[in-house]
């Protein structure tokens, strides 16, 4: 009867027949929880009667069917081993038998109905005096009670005794003074599905609930009026019918006739409430009732009694009417849920702020202080209790919270005192890790499910793939939406992983969730996030997060701009794994190196940080899931302050670089407009190449410049057209040479003579006569045209090649020469390809290094190739 928040998993896959318990159980590895650990279990399956009574029973073997004592060995719910009396300890003649089906009857049945009483042939060969021996055993006081044997419900289990049609009445969730009636309609191994009174012929949400027949607030009919209790239908119900027709239903409740053996098995072995020492207003941490994936602050709203207290799940938004009772929930002194302050953080867990807190962090002192409260002292709790057999990563079957309906396939993933983590299996939806109590009431053994007839939610097998393919974004398809990386795309890359699969190894990455309602910042388009897949993984941390990084840059207003800043800088930070990523941007492609990190337990902050550079929530995307609000409260924050409080603060220059940008404007004037803008492109962004490779402060300032651009995307590698590219060689090298000095002097005229000057270097006789403008003009061209070499580049070490690049502009790149070993011989083969291939540089870096390594070429062929 109580609304779900969440949407339900209500079409998960329910194929039972191709799940066998045994078979998951050897392909994963993993165990199962010992049967005796589900003590509700084993209390439904009482029957009442035990080893060592003794009872009457139909001897069938012999012609005219005698009855004799036999002895209870063994009971397995409605099943009993039975032995006769006289066979002593031999264990050869005993047989099972159903208490449903076999003729039983209690000590002193057959003389009161004179039926005869003879042993079988075995007793009678054993023992002579066998009518003795009967005397003797129908004298001793052990035989099972008659209730328990007697027509029509012999021997039913408490469990048995709640059948369709029988009426309990329900405790309110909020209120012990209230209740009212519900009938069962369905009865599965003591689990019951109940529809409130007066709600027949409604849809099942929310007239119907599941709750197991052991649950504090299943009572007997006639227990309201025994307790002083009011009869009233649930708040989420009383809108459905009028006053004078609730009132009708109420006098059918009160109609109700009790049953003496249903009161008896509900208050069998029911344990006494303690008192408690609550006092209203104090604080303490709780499972949010909604949904049990995370422990949130919460209050002691009411006191009603030394018993019970109402606890409110703490809410800063304001909502708490409009939400009713949905997150409030009855306690007593040792309900499950509740815990003192600061339990999380001294057992390593996380606490989720309350909806609508403001700040970054969550400090129970300063939120004490802030809302005038105490925390409830330790000793109102009682006294944990972790003697229990549930251990990492053992399997059962649980109920899901969010569609109680549904049992599925469940793994423990952590255990803290007596409460554990549970991964459900089978989703079709994502849900992060339901917390239960190890006395939890919907937990169950593995076969439960299949014992008691009901479908079993288990996981679904990935197909078998002759092929395994790893999801690569195409260029050319980079404008259709994102949403073509499927669920099954992100199954089939992780489905050749360990065989640990689901396991929690060092390098097995968690699901990593699209959390699409946060804030998506400035470079992430809102509604491509939305289209992606609600997780990937789980998997190895390097593919998952590439994944995971892919799908974001395409999901980018430009993705090259997000590959740049994500792009590996010149010092590792994580000490991971470079990946090259790629992306497309208005027909060229791009590329760079991203590190990712390799481990499990630095993928949460390798995720959070990443999305901070990024400018977005840290939320947005990591192994959490935002189901509601947002802890980072990024809803309600504008762009200017997301970025304030998160965004990396960039002193954007306005307007052209100095120096170097009038100096090409002047120098390309007089030619054509188109030739103009063309040359001013490429210049520019290879100087801003050039600064994207050096990172340092001491780059060239037209690099530097014009790295804060946020309107150029085209600084990473790219491919262009023929006649650019051409265009491009043509000033490559004076391009790079004016990136040498400091401060390009702006004294030149722009004169037909330096810009013949700039076309002249891959002229092959280049004469000296043309060298003969004023010496500030002369001395840039040449230094770099006049390359001598002491030695022969066939004889350079490995550390010699790195002497050379690092009297370049090429310096930051003399790492990639030590890291790959390459020695003067290896230098002489490279070329332009190569480079990029090998050494993964952007195209304008790429350019400019193959440049000083085509001037050793030429040196060695005009000084040493005789």
């Amino acid at each position: 009867m109580k609304p779900e928040p969440l949407e339900s998993d209500g079409d998960s896959a329910q194929d039972v027949s191709d799940f066998n318990w045994d078979e998951y159980l050897d392909e994963s590895g993993a165990t199962s929880v010992p049967h005796h650990a589900f003590k509700h279990v084993d209390q439904g399956l009482q029957t009442g009667l035990s080893p060592g009574m003794k009872l009457e029973v139909c001897v069938r073997s012999e012609a005219d069917t005698p009855y004799w004592v036999a002895n209870i060995i063994t009971t397995c719910g409605q099943l009993l081993l039975l032995r006769y009396e006289g066979y002593h300890d031999d264990r050869r003649a005993d047989f099972w038998c159903d208490i449903m089906t076999a003729d039983l009857h209690p000590l002193g049945w057959s003389r009161e109905q004179g039926k005869a009483m003879r042993p079988p042939e075995g007793v009678r060969e054993k023992n002579p005096e066998w009518e003795s021996m009967l005397e003797k055993a129908l004298a001793e006081d052990c035989g099972a009670p008659a209730n328990l044997l007697e027509l029509p419900r012999p021997g039913r289990d408490p469990a048995e005794l709640l059948c369709a049609g029988c009426y309990v009445e329900l405790q309110d969730r909020a209120d012990p003074g209230l209740a009212w009636a519900a009938e069962v309609e369905e009865n599965v191994g003591g689990r019951l599905k109940l529809r409130a009174l007066g709600t027949e012929g409604l849809p099942d949400a929310p007239a119907t609930l599941w709750l197991f027949y052991l649950h504090p607030r299943l009572h007997p009919p006639g227990w309201a009026k025994e307790q002083g209790c009011a009869l009233r239908p649930p708040p989420e119900l009383r809108g459905l019918r009028t006053e004078e027709e609730w009132e009708e239903v109420k006098q059918r409740i009160a109609d109700l006739p009790e049953d003496e053996d249903l009161t008896a098995a509900l208050t069998k072995e029911r344990p006494a409430i303690d008192t408690h020492c609550f006092k209203e207003g104090m604080k303490l941490e709780a499972l949010d009732p909604n949904a049990p994936i995370s422990i949130r602050p919460a209050t002691i709203a009411k006191v009603f009694n030394e018993q019970y207290f109402l606890v409110t799940m703490d809410d800063l938004c304001g909502l708490e009417d409009s939400e009713g009772t949905g997150r409030s929930f009855l306690c007593h002194r040792d309900s499950p849920g509740i815990f003192p302050a600061q339990w999380g953080l001294k057992n390593g867990l996380p606490l989720s702020p309350p909806p609508g807190f403001q700040g970054l962090d969550f400090d129970w002192a300063d939120y004490l202080k802030q809302s005038e409260a105490e925390a409830a002292p330790q000793h109102c709790f009682p006294t944990e209790q972790s003697d229990h057999s549930f251990k990492e990563p053992m399997k059962l079957e649980a109920v899901n919270p969010l569609s109680p309906e549904n049992i599925h396939v469940a793994s423990v993933t952590r255990v803290k005192g007596p409460y554990i983590w549970l991964s459900l299996e089978g989703l079709k939806q994502p849900m992060p890790e339901v917390i239960v109590h190890v006395d939890s009431l919907d937990i169950f053994p593995v076969s439960w499910c299949e014992t008691n007839g009901y479908p079993l939610v288990h996981p679904i097998k990935p197909p078998v793939e002759k092929e395994r393919r790893v999801a690569v974004v195409q260029p050319e398809k980079h404008r259709a939406p994102p949403k073509s990386t499927s669920p099954d795309a992100v199954k089939q890359l992780t489905a050749n992983q360990s065989d640990t699969g689901q396991g929690n190894g060092k390098y097995c990455c968690p699901k990593i969730y699209f959390n699409h309602r946060c804030f998506s910042g400035p470079y992430l388009n809102k509604g491509r996030i939305a289209e992606l897949p609600q997780f990937i993984g789980p998997g190895n941390c390097v593919l998952v997060l590439k994944e995971v990084l892919t799908l974001l840059i395409n999901s980018a207003y430009k993705p090259s701009r997000v590959l740049r800043e994500l792009q590996l800088d010149q010092e590792s930070r994580w000490q991971g794994h470079g990946e090259t990523l790629k992306a497309k941007y208005k027909g060229k492609s791009y590329r760079a190196t991203v590190e990712i990190v390799r481990t499990a337990d630095r993928v949460a902050d390798f995720c959070r940080k990443t999305c901070i550079k990024l400018e977005c929530c840290p939320n947005l995307f990591g192994p959490g899931m935002v189901l509601e609000r947002c802890s980072e409260n990024c809803s309600v924050l504008t762009k200017t302050k997301y970025t304030y409080y998160y965004g990396k603060k960039k002193s954007k220059r306005v307007g052209r670089p100095p120096g170097g940008h009038s100096n090409l404007e002047g120098g390309v004037k007089r030619r054509g407009r188109k030739r103009k803008r063309r040359k001013q492109l490429f210049v520019h962004k290879k100087r801003r190449s050039s600064a994207s490779v050096d990172n340092t402060p001491a780059g060239s300032p037209q690099g530097s410049g014009d790295e804060e651009d946020l309107d150029e995307d085209d600084s990473l590698s790219e491919d262009s057209g023929s006649e650019l590219q051409d265009d491009l060689q043509d000033d490559s090298e004076q391009s790079v040479e004016k990136s040498q000095p400091a401060t390009p002097s702006p004294s030149p005229p722009a004169t037909p003579r330096p810009t013949r000057r700039r076309r002249k270097p891959h002229s092959p006789s280049f004469s000296d006569d043309e060298n003969r403008p004023p010496s500030p003009k002369t001395s840039k061209p040449e230094p770099p045209q006049k390359l001598c070499l002491d030695t022969s580049p066939l004889e350079w070490s490995v550390t010699d090649v790195v002497r050379f690049i690092r009297t370049t502009d090429c310096a930051p790149l003399a790492r990639i020469f030590m890291d790959q070993e390459i020695d003067g011989q290896a230098l002489l083969l490279l070329n332009l390809p190569t480079v990029q291939e090998c050494m993964d540089l952007k195209l304008g870096p790429a350019i400019k290094l193959c440049h000083h390594i085509e001037r050793v070429k030429l040196v060695f062929y005009q000084q040493f190739a005789t």
